[in-house]
C-alpha cells in the first residue's frame, strides 16, 4: 500500500487494503516451500494430510501470510473430504472469489483478500446455514487460539422479520457475522413453516457474533432499537403474531442487566409514545433457519420493515 492510500476496512474492524508485491515478498520469504507452492502457486496439499484437519480447539484460521483473520472454529465442521472444512467466512470482506477452470471443470478458488494467497475452493454442498463448504489447506493457515474468550462474543435479538434485523447487524462495524435463526420456544428443531404457525413459541431471531473490542454491547443494544419499533406487541409492521415479537435475549447477567438499564432510559427518554414491549430474556437454544433465509435481503434485494442504525461512517 502506497504511504498516502487509504485503508480499506473490513466490517469486523481488519485492515484489507492489497498489498503490494514489495510489501508480500518479505511475508512470503518466511514461507515452507509447501506453503509457498500452496499460496503462491495454487497448489494443494494431499487429503487427510493437513495438521490442522482435526483441529477442534476454540479459535481462528488466519492466513499464513499476512495473518489476516479467514474463519472462525464455530464455523469448522467434519466435511468428510480430507480438507479443514468451513460453512461460512469470519468477514466475508476477507476472502475473494474467482472462477478455477484449472483443471477441466469449473470451480470456485478462494483467496485471502488482503495478499491474495490461494487458500483452496468453495463449493454449494455444505450444511446449513449457508449450504456452503470452503474447503481449505491446512498449509495456507496458522490456528490462533482463542485463551481467554474475549475475542468474540455474542447477542441475540428479536425484532419481526428476521431478514432486516440480520442485514443490518451485518453491517455493523465489529460485528463479525449475524445469522437468522428460531430460539426462546417450547419445541425441539423447529422449522420455518413451524414457527409461522406461532405454536411451537418460538422468535425469529438473530444470532450476532461481534467484536467487543471494536463494538459494544450498548452500542448493538442502540442499533436494535433505532432498526426497529420496541413499542409493538407481537408484530412488526405487516408481519404478526408472537414469533415476531421484540425480544433481547441475553447469555450472562451482564447483558441483561445492561438490556433493562437500556430499556429502562429508552422509556424515559421521550422518544415512545408507547410503553416499550420488549421482553428480556435468557437466551435459550438458537436453531439457524434454513439457508434460503440466510442474507435473504443481499440475496434478493428485497426490504423490509427495518430501519439502518449506522452512521454513514460506520458502513
Amino acid at each position: 500500500m502506497a504511504p498516502d492510500a487509504t485503508p480499506q476496512m473490513s466490517a469486523s474492524g481488519h485492515d484489507i487494503t492489497p498489498l503490494t508485491d514489495a510489501q508480500k515478498a518479505p511475508l512470503v520469504a518466511k514461507l515452507t516451500p509447501e506453503q509457498v507452492e500452496i499460496t503462491q502457486k495454487a497448489g494443494t496439499e494431499r487429503p487427510f494430510c493437513g495438521t490442522l484437519l482435526d483441529n477442534k480447539q476454540d479459535g481462528a484460521y488466519h492466513c499464513v501470510v499476512c495473518d489476516l483473520p479467514l474463519f472462525a472454529s464455530t464455523s469448522k465442521f467434519d466435511s468428510g473430504s480430507g480438507w479443514p472444512s468451513f460453512t461460512q467466512a469470519f468477514d466475508p470482506q476477507h476472502i475473494t472469489r474467482t472462477e478455477d477452470r484449472s483443471h477441466g471443470m469449473i470451480r470456485t478458488e478462494i483467496s485471502c483478500a488482503r495478499c491474495d494467497a490461494h487458500l483452496g475452493h468453495v463449493f454449494p454442498d455444505g450444511p446449513p446455514p449457508t449450504g456452503e463448504r470452503h474447503c481449505l489447506n491446512s498449509e495456507s493457515l496458522t490456528f490462533v487460539v482463542d485463551t481467554d474468550g474475549t475475542h468474540t462474543a455474542t447477542a441475540y435479538f428479536a425484532g419481526g422479520c428476521f431478514w432486516g434485523i440480520e442485514h443490518y447487524f451485518q453491517l455493523g462495524p465489529g460485528v463479525i457475522d449475524a445469522q437468522s435463526g428460531y430460539m426462546n420456544g417450547d419445541v425441539k428443531d423447529p422449522d420455518y413453516r413451524a414457527v409461522c404457525t406461532g405454536e411451537t413459541g418460538h422468535a425469529e431471531a438473530v444470532k450476532v457474533v461481534y467484536d467487543p473490542e471494536v463494538i459494544t454491547y450498548e452500542r448493538l443494544l442502540q442499533a436494535f432499537f433505532d432498526m426497529h419499533d420496541p413499542t409493538q406487541v407481537d408484530r412488526q409492521g405487516p408481519d404478526v403474531g408472537t414469533q415476531y415479537r421484540s425480544g433481547i435475549y441475553t447469555v450472562d447477567d451482564a447483558q441483561a442487566q445492561a438490556a433493562r438499564a437500556f430499556i429502562a432510559a429508552e422509556s424515559a427518554s421521550g422518544r415512545h409514545d408507547r410503553a416499550i414491549a420488549t421482553e428480556v430474556e435468557p437466551a435459550d437454544t438458537f436453531y439457524p433457519a434454513e439457508a434460503y433465509h440466510q442474507d435473504y435481503i443481499a440475496k434478493t434485494g428485497r426490504v423490509c420493515h427495518v430501519s439502518n442504525p449506522w452512521g454513514a461512517d460506520e458502513h
